[in-house]
């Protein structure tokens, strides 16, 4: 159940996170050109509304499409979701989240059905006049049927939340929130349920709190202090750089090995979390859009004029709290030298929803004049981004000249020659770049694969 759960959350989140800097672009025009905004400019402001309901959606949609069915799935996808775009008179996330994917499985079976059986010379033909028949026949299904549903259930949904925030509940989000993203279901919480439900907040009142709960770097940041002082051994060593990456550079998953080693910590990071929600509820604050990384300057980048008090606050108690009981929880619990390896290990198997240490491959490279490396992962944008950046300083420091780019699995190039990926993502991979070479890993920080790769390659470069 938990595999099929993150399969689906990772599902939600892909739809999203190529779509970020959208959403963050749309929160930066927000923030500084509506009337309570830096500079407020009416003419520049005119751009906020069709953004929100046109263009954040209809991207969401053709991203949904084309996971499912490639760039004809993204252009039906893109059709099927203006039917519940237009006329719903809200930003309407779940109703395209719903007809992108199925505008791009529809369209994939279709081309199952014909395949092989257009004639020579009518294949472009049947190709545009099928996907327009096809988007168009679901882009009227959308706006008669779906929309109506998708608003109801969106009214719905925003009446509920709204019972939680008047009611003072919102910060019990987090005994749900924090758990789920050592699970690393982080991505489609914050980006398949809570970004939507932000943005329709942000849409009536210029900001969300809602953007705050997944994202704020505080709990994480109380953790890791708390390790820096309290921790032992290769924990203790190695807690001040993962401040770094966590804090300023907002990859969350950093600290998820630090709860794994010692699970009674998720009480700490809660407990930080719900603070934070706190605080920032009584003080009214909120984002203009996703942060996103989460990180202290997305935070501050997103915090609307003079919401800088409650921003500031609710991350700083909440990495107060954190810290005050992960401290006293370490002093209590920890050993003379914990396995970070270990607890990494297990982490990365939860990932991918099995248990037991990963078996580790080390890389046979063809000799191939090589120039091209990829990391890839689910997202394309956090553990393989770190993973390129360690390679990249390898091969350099090697005398190397290879570009090494990081990727989603799906977006890998099909020309590149070396993909490194997580054992367990090995087969998606295989499909999508057949051809490339492999090399599995099973930490994206710290793995010999990397020194065996470098190697490998140097062994290639003198011999050519």
């Amino acid at each position: 159940m938990k595999e099929k759960v993150q399969s689906f959350g990772r599902f939600l989140s892909g739809m999203v996170m190529p779509n970020i800097g959208a959403f963050i672009a749309w929160g930066l025009i927000t923030a500084m050109f509506i009337k309570t905004g830096w500079a407020p400019n009416e003419k520049l402001a005119a751009m906020v509304d069709p953004m929100l309901k046109y263009l954040l959606p209809l991207l969401i949609g053709y991203t949904g499409g084309r996971m499912v069915g490639g760039q004809r799935g993204a252009v039906v996808g893109s059709i099927a979701s203006i039917g519940v775009i237009i006329g719903a008179g809200i930003p309407m996330f779940l109703g395209v989240m719903i007809m992108g994917p199925l505008g791009g499985y529809v369209i994939k079976q279709f081309d199952k059905l014909i395949a092989g059986k257009v004639r020579a010379g009518f294949e472009m033909l049947v190709d545009n006049f099928s996907a327009g028949i096809i988007g168009g026949i679901l882009g009227i299904l959308a706006f008669l049927l779906i929309n109506p549903m998708c608003v109801g259930l969106t009214n719905a949904m925003a009446a509920g939340v709204d019972f939680f925030v008047k009611a003072g509940l919102l910060p019990l989000a987090q005994i749900i929130i924090e758990p789920a993203k050592v699970l690393f279901l982080n991505n489609a919480i914050n980006h398949g349920i809570l970004t939507p439900l932000g943005i329709e907040q942000a849409a009536k009142v210029g900001k969300s709190i809602f953007f705050m709960l997944e994202a704020n770097p505080g709990p994480g940041l109380g953790l890791l202090l708390a390790y820096c002082i309290a921790g032992k051994g290769t924990a203790k060593s190695s807690a001040p750089g993962a401040i770094i990456i966590h804090f300023l550079g907002g990859i969350h998953e950093i600290y998820f090995p630090y709860v794994m080693m010692n699970p009674i910590l998720i009480l700490a990071v809660i407990a930080g979390g719900m603070t934070g929600s706190f605080v920032e509820g009584i003080l009214g604050a909120g984002l203009v859009a996703a942060a996103a990384p989460g990180s202290i300057f997305a935070f501050l980048l997103m915090t609307p004029k003079g919401g800088f008090l409650g921003t500031i606050l609710g991350v700083t108690c909440a990495a107060a709290v954190s810290f005050a009981l992960s401290y006293v929880l370490l002093k209590a619990t920890v050993k003379d030298e914990d396995n970070l390896d270990e607890a990494k290990d297990k982490v990365k198997a939860m990932k991918s929803g099995k248990f037991g240490k990963a078996g580790k491959a080390a890389p046979v490279l063809r000799k191939v004049n090589v120039s091209k490396i990829v990391f890839a992962c689910d997202a394309g944008m956090g553990s393989s981004a770190m993973g390129a950046t360690v390679l990249s300083k390898k091969l350099k420091e090697a005398g190397l000249d290879i570009q090494v780019l990081h990727s989603s699995i799906e977006d890998i190039p099909r020309d590149t020659q070396i993909v490194v990926v997580h054992q367990e993502l090995m087969d998606r991979a295989k499909k999508a770049v057949p051809n490339a070479q492999l090399v599995t890993i099973t930490n994206f920080m710290v793995a010999p694969e990397y020194d065996e790769l470098v190697n490998q390659l140097s062994g290639l470069a003198s011999a050519i």
